[in-house]
């Protein structure tokens, strides 16, 4: 594996920045996804027990069954590449982001919910005006988790076909050319690295203006 061979870098940080995209575009999309899915799987604010019931359960389907089978499913429908890849992302940030969005969403402080109640706003006014903005930063640093999350599992989703990096680390692999993989390895070490520490200082940044 050592000295790395570089001979094929320009390609492969394309393939990088492709993995970085399905990772952005499928954690926007299903944290966008997971807000009403959150609502409807909250006590207070779901339509009907039956409702929160199976919206809790289709996000536990989608948390239970692992991103590398998701992108399996839809390689199949809808064909190889990184279309494939985001789809798989988007049902794995959904499982993981609803529940803890649900969450956040009931832990929030009661008082501006019931001041408005008293006001007599409507359920979606509640929601808009206090529910959301007092869940709001638990839900950022969710979704940062959720992006960091992502961006390791898109890495492997190329491996079956999906999309992005994966791909030349797994044609890598099978010629036996080990020096190519090392630089894949680092410079996918690099970007989960970078992805990581721009995460943890905008977490640090939301918990002191949170305070």
């Amino acid at each position: 594996m050592f000295p790395p061979d570089i001979s094929r870098l320009p390609v492969i940080l394309l393939r990088l920045l492709e993995t970085f995209q399905m990772a952005l575009a499928g954690t926007f999309i299903g944290i966008i996804l997971s807000l009403p899915i959150a609502v409807l799987a909250t006590r207070d604010f779901s339509p009907h027990p039956v409702v929160r019931f199976l919206t809790k359960g289709l996000v536990s389907f989608c948390r239970t069954i692992p991103d590398l089978i998701w992108a399996l499913i839809f390689v199949v429908a809808v064909g190889l590449g990184p279309f494939a890849g985001t789809l798989a992302i988007i049902v794995d940030t959904i499982g993981f982001c609803g529940r803890f969005f649900a969450e956040a969403m009931e832990d929030v402080e009661k008082g501006p919910q019931e001041a408005l109640t008293a006001l007599g706003a409507s359920r979606t006014d509640i929601i808009a005006s206090a529910v959301v903005p007092g869940a709001m930063p638990a839900m950022i640093a969710t979704g940062l988790f959720s992006l960091e999350k992502a961006t390791r599992g898109s890495v492997v989703l190329g491996i079956v076909g999906a999309g992005g990096i994966g791909v030349e680390l797994q044609v890598a692999l099978d010629l036996f050319n080990y020096a190519q993989a090392a630089t894949i390895i680092f410079v996918i070490f690099v970007l989960v690295l970078a992805v990581e520490q721009v995460g943890s200082a905008l977490r640090a940044r939301i918990l002191v203006s949170g305070k």
